[in-house]
């Protein structure tokens, strides 16, 4: 009897031990509970979806490493993702979805700078957190106080590095007739703010300034026309499809700059890709890379290096991951799903990301961040700030390979 005794008391300790952890588990270390769903759409088909399955990744990576940490606020995140086929109109109708039919209980940022910039509006009219790339300079002029750009895609910085960079060379080695190419929709024009200011202080003369309407099919007849200008730096202001048109055409007619200065389509992969050596040496801006020295930058290039045999993560899976990083340091700071109350954690406190620290103005920008790129045996290399730098800049552009 004392025997059937004990092993019944030793049943009940064990029973009420294993009951003991469980109740001191943490919450975050179960991830249980209905899943917290981000949503909102991006462009996966279509012009821009290059750009846009990258943003996927990196937010998709995100998730997962959330997830295996217990989730946010203890629960799972999962995405409910809209193809809005790169286009506005349908960017703005699957943001209302997500927020009104949906009712998703965070929104994400989305592609490009035209659809974040009609995002904005939405997410400012049903008070909803947006952290995104924004729309550039005027999008954050219009005084919506819930939207967050961490980092943004500014094209009025998106020169600076390179300018800056410029300014270091001799005067009489610099270029001193420009064309310029512009998409015209609003991130197109907002590349102009940095070359008209910057022109005009290292006296380089715009005998060439045009824009041009997307898609950009035959880049022909403004490559001829910057020849016979005698043009030694060419302002490519558009997208990858563009920048890509806009290449070509330069080999063919053998117009060899002495810089040529992209947009943003030549920090993506497919750059190289598809033009090969024909893409190296062209200059552009971006606001992270894999090396820089913050962290998290290691991590996701090996993880990159595993799943997509690359060097470093490419700008916009870092985009995707940055953005979704600052959402989650809101809504970990404010304890809550509150969108007032992530708006107002994230205007009051840093936050960190792979795009380094950030704190945010009235209008919901950081201080301005730029650093200059440059395409070098098929990588995209930081050449300024010197104290960045991964590669020596090349200046002048070599002839091209035949």
């Amino acid at each position: 009897m004392k025997g059937k005794r004990m092993k019944g008391f030793s049943l009940f300790m064990t029973i009420a031990v294993l009951c003991g952890l469980m109740l001191t588990v943490p919450t975050a270390a179960i991830g249980a509970g209905k899943p917290i769903v981000i949503g909102g759409s991006l462009p996966l088909t279509g012009e821009f979806a290059e750009t846009g399955l990258w943003i996927e990744r990196g937010m998709r990576y995100w998730a997962e490493e959330i997830n295996a940490k217990g989730g946010l606020l203890g629960r799972p995140v999962e995405f409910k993702i809209y193809d809005d086929q790169s286009n506005v109109g349908k960017a703005v109708t699957f943001a209302e979805k997500a927020i009104t039919v949906d009712k998703v209980d965070l929104l994400f940022g989305g592609y490009p700078g035209t659809a974040a910039r009609a995002v904005m509006a939405v997410a400012e009219k049903h008070k909803v957190v947006y952290v995104s790339m924004g729309g550039h300079m005027k999008s954050f002029q219009q005084g919506y106080t819930y939207s967050i750009g961490a980092p943004p895609l500014m094209g009025e910085w998106w020169y600076e590095g390179f300018f800056q960079w410029l300014a270091t060379v001799p005067a009489n080695q610099r270029p001193t007739r420009a064309a310029v190419y512009t998409i015209n929709n609003p991130v197109g024009l907002s590349l102009q703010d940095s070359i008209n200011r910057w022109t005009k202080k290292l006296n380089i003369k715009i005998v060439v300034n045009e824009k041009y309407n997307s898609p950009l099919s035959d880049a022909t007849s403004l490559i001829v026309k910057a020849k016979q200008m005698n043009c030694d730096i060419l302002f490519s202001n558009g997208f990858f499809p563009d920048g890509v048109t806009t290449i070509k055409a330069a080999k063919a007619l053998d117009y060899n700059p002495k810089a040529i200065v992209q947009g943003i389509g030549s920090v993506v992969p497919a750059w190289v890709k598809e033009l090969g050596a024909d893409g190296d040496f062209v200059f552009s801006g971006t606001v992270l890379h894999g090396m820089l020295n913050y962290p998290g930058n290691d991590k996701l290039n090996a993880y990159v290096k595993k799943k997509y045999k690359l060097d470093i993560y490419p700008l916009y899976f870092g985009f995707g991951y940055a953005w979704m990083q600052t959402l989650e340091q809101g809504v970990t700071g404010a304890k809550s799903l509150n969108q007032t109350k992530i708006r107002d954690w994230l205007k009051t406190h840093k936050v960190t990301t792979i795009a380094g620290p950030m704190t945010f103005d009235k209008k919901g920008l950081p201080a301005p961040i730029n650093f200059a790129t440059q395409i070098i045996n098929g990588k995209v290399e930081l050449v300024f700030p010197k104290n960045i730098r991964t590669k020596e800049p090349v200046y002048p552009k070599p002839a091209w390979k035949k």
